[in-house]
């Protein structure tokens, strides 16, 4: 038997194992460890190329430029797939990402391309998310990588996301291929995108290829740009085990599927590794590579330096899989982890409860199994006067927050409601001591308060040249300013400023939208925390507090959220037998008032005519009972009198 030859004698994996096949279960294709089935692979050296041959890279673009569509062409191209196979979006797997036309998942998968010139290549193509949200995921996803395509829509040009993904990849150091998309569109201005290219990039334009995804167009020369000018992946097989974990998932009958580059070393089924974060200890069952097709893992003898691929090894909860951590060898650990990494913390925070009580139990399970497969999503059990039992749940920013309860109603077919999102406050008491909270009940009484810092956030608006006067304004309206304003072209400008988190969280990127008609675009990023003067709004009903309304908000605009408040709560709670009053208050001062008048009997119906006095006493008389009931009633506010508020608002 030739050297070789030995990998190719590999034992069966078990019934049920990914990639394997069972007499027993249906519809498996054939496992054959020596011939690649979705590679297409028929010379059994090419399995294991040289590092030299090895490509890794991921497309980066703004939200709809066409990535996606690409990728689909790409995987065409090498023959990865076939054109009967073939359908839109193929990598995009929930229903959500194909509606919505985003990427929420990483989705990398391994390809083979033979250049013009007859050598043979192993692709390693990430398709990235491209929303601000998962920007952390975004960057592990780029430092598995040695270069990127940049997609740019030849109608729209430069959009704020991609500046910012620039700015990611040329963070980690990746090789840049410009790729300007749609060129077929009757829109399309290709000479505005080059010269946009070199004026806000700094992007040499005759780097660009021009490309379009929906018709075919460019598609070669792409994949011969992406084995010229990407570097090969640096690092030896012989070295220790260095893997950078840059996504995960859960499966329900293997556990957690951790998504590898590995940097250094190899790794192979039986090696004991351990999580370099956590120091957890594991042995591994399983590695392999991604293809299209179901199922989507490939079982492989090794994984080696260079490669991009999967690893199963028994781990229960995708909690202890942390994005960025480094998986190294038990028994010959490396010296240092990867640089990079850093535990993911939630930005925006909303209380989910379910409509109708009864269905807490199976909401607590529902959010249990989200969890599973996405673990910056934090959650724990909390209770509300108004909305009984629900849950605090920690969002990355709102798109994430929007994917979570729509996957709630959708997947798992719960009815909910959200609370009014907020965001963590840094509360410095007089002692010296600072409190990080995320809920109005958690704040101390204002006598031992220095100060409230609120996070800040860096925003990058781009906007058609005349719709700078109502933008300025608008930004003005949500505390923010303006620091630096830049022509981007003789069409739009780039406009740079500080926001509170707080501000954006809600309508911001909808006005913005609909001031700018559709043509505008933002970004941000984390820029510290500020102090401010900012106050707890508290809603009063009948003199009692209502935690449901309760909110931190700037001391200007506590006075019209409250009116707004009190107005909108007018409207929807019912009559009572005595008057009720709806205050907003901070402290002991009300700010504002509304009152619900009485049902009131008309006690003077039986008299016809005689003297005023009698009328007057029958009067006075009703007076006093509607006071004693005042004093000793409750207002009983309807559970649809909070969900519509908190839907309104």
């Amino acid at each position: 038997m030739g050297a070789e030859d030995f990998h190719v004698c590999r034992v069966r994996p078990s019934p049920g194992t990914i990639g394997a096949t069972s007499p027993r279960v249906s519809g498996n294709p054939p496992f054959n460890a020596g011939i690649d089935p979705f590679l297409g692979l028929t010379d059994i050296s090419r399995l294991f190329m040289a590092i030299e041959n090895t490509r890794n890279f991921c497309i980066i673009a703004h939200i709809d430029h066409g990535k996606t569509t690409l990728s689909d062409r790409l995987l065409e191209a090498t023959g990865t797939i076939q054109k009967r196979e073939a359908q839109e979006q193929l990598l995009d797997a929930m229903d959500l990402e194909r509606e919505r036309g985003i990427t929420i998942k990483a989705h990398p998968i391994a390809m083979e391309y033979t250049a013009k010139n007859g050598t043979h290549y192993k692709l390693n193509l990430s398709d990235t998310p491209g929303h601000v949200d998962f920007s952390y995921e975004v960057s592990r996803s780029l430092a598995a990588c040695e270069g990127a395509l940049l997609i740019i829509d030849a109608a729209q040009g430069v959009e704020a996301q991609t500046v910012a993904n620039v700015h990611l990849a040329e963070k980690q150091g990746l090789k840049l291929i410009p790729v300007i998309n749609k060129i077929d569109l009757p829109n399309a201005d290709v000479e505005m995108a080059k010269k946009q290219l070199e004026d806000i990039l700094a992007i040499p334009a005759e780097e660009a290829i021009l490309a379009s995804a929906k018709a075919g167009i460019g598609i070669q020369e792409i994949l011969e740009s992406v084995v010229d000018r990407i570097p090969h992946p640096s690092g030896k097989s012989e070295n220790r085990l260095q893997a950078l974990t840059f996504d995960s998932h859960f499966d329900a009958y293997r556990g957690v599927v951790i998504y590898i580059r590995v940097v250094e070393g190899s790794i192979k089924a039986g090696d004991p590794v351990k999580l370099m974060a956590t120091n957890a200890n594991y042995e591994v069952k399983e590695v392999g590579v991604f293809k299209p097709q179901q199922p989507k893992f490939f079982a492989r003898e090794q994984l080696v330096a260079g490669d991009i691929g999967y690893v199963i090894a028994n781990i229960k909860t995708s909690a202890e899989v942390k994005v960025g951590d480094t998986l190294t060898s038990s028994r010959q650990p490396a010296e240092n982890p990867l640089p990079g990494f850093q535990v993911v913390q939630p930005m925006v925070f909303s209380g989910i409860y379910p409509i109708n009580t009864a269905d807490f139990e199976r909401l607590k399970a529902a959010i249990a199994k989200l969890q599973l497969n996405d673990a910056a999503f934090q959650y724990m059990a909390e209770s509300s006067v108004a909305l009984g039992f629900g849950f605090r749940c920690g969002f990355l920013g709102l798109l994430h927050m929007e994917i979570i309860l729509e996957r709630l109603r959708r997947e798992f077919d719960m009815d909910i409601i959200a609370t009014y999102p907020s965001v963590i406050y840094e509360v410095e008491r007089t002692n010296g001591e600072v409190l990080r909270i995320d809920n109005p009940d958690q704040l101390p009484d204002p006598s031992v308060i220095e100060e409230i810092r609120e996070p800040m956030v860096r925003c990058f608006v781009m906007i058609p040249n005349e719709y700078i006067s109502p933008i300025m304004q608008l930004i003005m309206e949500k505390r923010g300013e303006v620091s630096h304003t830049e022509s981007i072209d003789t069409k739009r400008v780039m406009l740079t400023t500080e926001i509170p988190l707080n501000e954006i969280l809600v309508d911001f990127v909808d006005k913005l939208k609909s001031i700018t008609r559709g043509y505008g675009s933002m970004d941000y990023e984390q820029a510290g925390y500020k102090a401010a003067k900012l106050v707890k709004l508290e809603m009063l009903v009948n003199s009692e507090p209502v935690d449901a309304f309760s909110c931190i908000v700037h001391r200007e605009k506590a006075e019209s959220r409250g009116r707004a408040l009190a107005a909108k709560l007018k409207e929807v709670i019912p009559q009572q037998l005595y008057q009720v009053a709806i205050q907003a208050a901070i402290g002991g001062k009300i700010i504002a008032r509304e009152s619900v008048s009485a049902m009131r009997k008309n006690v003077t119906a039986k008299c016809y005519g005689g003297d005023i006095t009698r009328k007057r006493k029958l009067l006075e008389k009703q007076k006093e009972g509607k006071k004693r009931m005042k004093a000793v009633g409750s207002v009983n506010i309807p559970q649809e009198a909070f969900i519509q508020v908190l839907r309104t608002s």
